[in-house]
């Protein structure tokens, strides 16, 4: 039988992947042999999401449906974050994976409440939906789940007795876990910036996460580290870093909510508005597209401003509010043109802004000034541009994992 589970958590705390992992246990424990244990990303535009809009399923051999059912609702009544007003939980039990249909519907458009109550009617399902019981779209996306292309990731627990307080951790021992196990790990650690970005910074119980393409590879990048010793840890197949929410951008345009990748050409030249958010146009079978790299997302900014018009490209991302928040994009062709680089300032080394016209260029920070900076070809090439692994999407596949007739 699967098991299905969402909706459990808070911005605060909590966290779905924890409960369901204190579930698979409690199975082992009581005789249940559990066969599987997945972690499912769903459509990362709702808007009611708590944080990550992950749900989970697990597989069960043998045993009873209602006890199994009996046995969850027991630990979501114990755990869940019922004080949110966005957590409203849902368990569902089935003994055989339904359609995948719904799955995908879910990962890449919307579901309702009530079409999610009438489709596990008909199923058969068992479930039980917590408070407006919206948990249960996830719960049956779990449950629904297919995964032509799959990941791994590696989440250990903190202990109890220290939730809420900072987690305890080496810097070194991420970067060389990163170092012995990329490219079939990645998002440990931001090497550009000196980051480390697989540890959660809230009171949720999870202690750090490592991601990679099989379970030996993030079960021999966790032996690297150096943390506060977790409570356990599970390692979940997931539909992480596979772009599985992209869809084909239809001739009619995008729809609000949908996440895309599809080819164009840059129609205007990237600016870099208030606030440090870069904006370009690309034009496409249907029309033009408003496109965003926004501030967040830190030097990939830096290679989006190198585009020119004219420019062939591939981009994907998420279509929110009339614009697409970029997330990676390809060129394809490049136009003949070069464009104008602001300087390094010879004093402090930091970049350069206009002075005005004709007046050359300012440091913000010391204020030394040049007069002349001259035009230089770019250094765009044929390969995947993505944002930082800490501004990455969970769906969003990363350049590593990129088929080779994608570079």
């Amino acid at each position: 039988m699967l098991l299905g589970l969402d909706d459990t958590d808070s911005p605060d705390g909590m966290c779905t992947t924890y409960l369901g992992a204190l579930i698979a246990d409690e199975l082992d424990r009581m005789g249940y042999t559990v066969s599987s244990c997945r972690l499912v990303r769903l459509n990362p535009n709702v808007v009611w999401k708590t944080r990550g809009n992950a749900a989970v399923c697990i597989g069960i051999v043998g045993g009873d449906p209602e006890t199994v059912l009996k046995i969850a609702c027991g630990f979501v009544d114990r755990f869940a974050e019922f004080s949110c007003e966005k957590t409203n939980p849902g368990v569902v039990v089935v003994e055989s994976a339904p359609d995948p249909a719904y799955y995908f519907q879910a990962l890449q458009r919307f579901c309702t409440i009530q079409e999610t109550v009438s489709r596990l009617d008909t199923i058969h399902a068992l479930y039980k939906g917590y408070k407006n019981g919206r948990g249960l779209i996830g719960a049956l996306a779990a449950v629904s789940s297919v995964l032509p292309d799959k990941t791994y990731e590696c989440l250990a627990y903190r202990k109890a007795e220290v939730l809420g307080t900072p987690r305890i951790f080496e810097d070194e021992g991420f970067f060389i876990s990163e170092e012995k196990t990329a490219p079939h790990t990645w998002d440990t650690v931001d090497f550009i910036r000196r980051a480390i970005v697989c540890v959660p910074h809230g009171k949720d119980p999870v202690l750090y996460g490592i991601r990679g393409e099989s379970p030996a590879w993030v079960q021999e990048a966790a032996g690297y580290l150096k943390t506060e010793e977790p409570a356990f840890s599970r390692i979940w197949e997931t539909n992480q870093g596979t772009d599985a929410h992209l869809l084909p951008l239809p001739k009619e345009g995008p729809a609000e909510g949908e996440s895309y990748r599809f080819s164009g050409i840059v129609a205007s030249a990237p600016k870099t508005n208030r606030g440090g958010h870069v904006q370009f146009t690309i034009s496409h079978v249907g029309g033009y597209i408003s496109v965003f790299a926004f501030e967040p997302t830190k030097y990939f900014r830096n290679a989006v401003r190198e585009l020119a018009c004219g420019d062939q490209i591939t981009v994907c991302g998420s279509f929110q509010k009339g614009v697409l928040h970029l997330e990676k994009f390809r060129p394809e062709e490049l136009a003949g043109q070069k464009i104008r680089v602001s300087p390094k300032c010879p004093v402090c080394g930091g970049r350069m802004t206009s002075a005005g016209k004709d007046k050359g260029y300012k440091c913000r920070e010391c204020s030394a000034r040049v007069r002349e900076v001259p035009d230089l070809s770019r250094t765009l090439q044929m390969k995947w541009y993505e944002v930082p692994p800490g501004s990455r999407r969970h769906l969003a596949k990363p350049a590593v994992r990129m088929r080779d007739q994608d570079n």
